[in-house]
């Protein structure tokens, strides 16, 4: 028996629970209050390095700040959810996560993470972006999600691959940025290799 991807996802449009709750982190919208601990990192030149954006000025802040206020809910394919990341126990912003939902009809998801490099080290941006392939996989029920990173970014990629997503491609010179050609590199993970991991997870447990 095979089951269509229009009865494979939730009743639209979908909005998470908010806060989305990890062990020490919580995922919320972004309200316009977060405009300075936002702009503290996007204005940062070592932040928006592999970045398409940036550094942006107090205007550049304020307008990132309102888009992302906006997009909470799911409706269509191409819709996106950009959600503040604060540490529970100080309520401090460290950073913002965002979700794609790339295609309802191939229930494909996309992630993707900026955080302050003061908040470095402490695996807050591996927890965040779980907790969002557990919303694309387990929420929504995804099929694949991936996410793209410029091939200089080994920090990034180190991330990824903690996540136990896998290197699928190595694009040459795709993109030019900050003046040069660089490569785009391609990570993914499937359905069936997040129900292994959190297999493997309770096993260990």
């Amino acid at each position: 028996m095979t089951t269509s991807s229009a009865s494979a996802t939730p009743p639209l449009p979908y909005t998470p629970g908010y806060p989305i709750r990890t062990e020490r982190l919580d995922l919320r919208p972004v309200t316009d209050d977060d405009f300075a601990a936002i702009h503290a990192y996007q204005r940062l030149p070592e932040v928006c390095r592999y970045l398409y954006w940036g550094p942006l000025d107090e205007a550049g802040s304020r307008a990132s700040v309102a888009a992302k206020a906006a997009r909470t809910t799911l409706r269509d394919s191409g819709d996106v959810l950009q959600l503040a990341v604060v540490v529970r126990e100080t309520g401090i912003l460290i950073g913002d996560v965002t979700f794609v939902w790339r295609s309802r009809e191939h229930r494909q998801g996309g992630i993707g993470y900026v955080f302050h490099p003061a908040h470095a080290g402490h695996g807050y941006a591996t927890e965040a972006s779980r907790a969002l392939l557990k919303l694309g996989f387990e929420e929504l029920r995804l099929h694949r999600i991936q996410a793209e990173l410029d091939g200089r970014n080994t920090a990034s990629a180190r991330l990824l691959e903690r996540l136990g997503m896998r290197r699928e491609g190595h694009l040459r010179e795709n993109e030019f940025l900050d003046g040069e050609w660089s490569d785009e590199v391609i990570y993914a993970m499937l359905a069936r290799e997040w129900r292994d991991q959190q297999k493997e997870g309770r096993q260990r447990e």
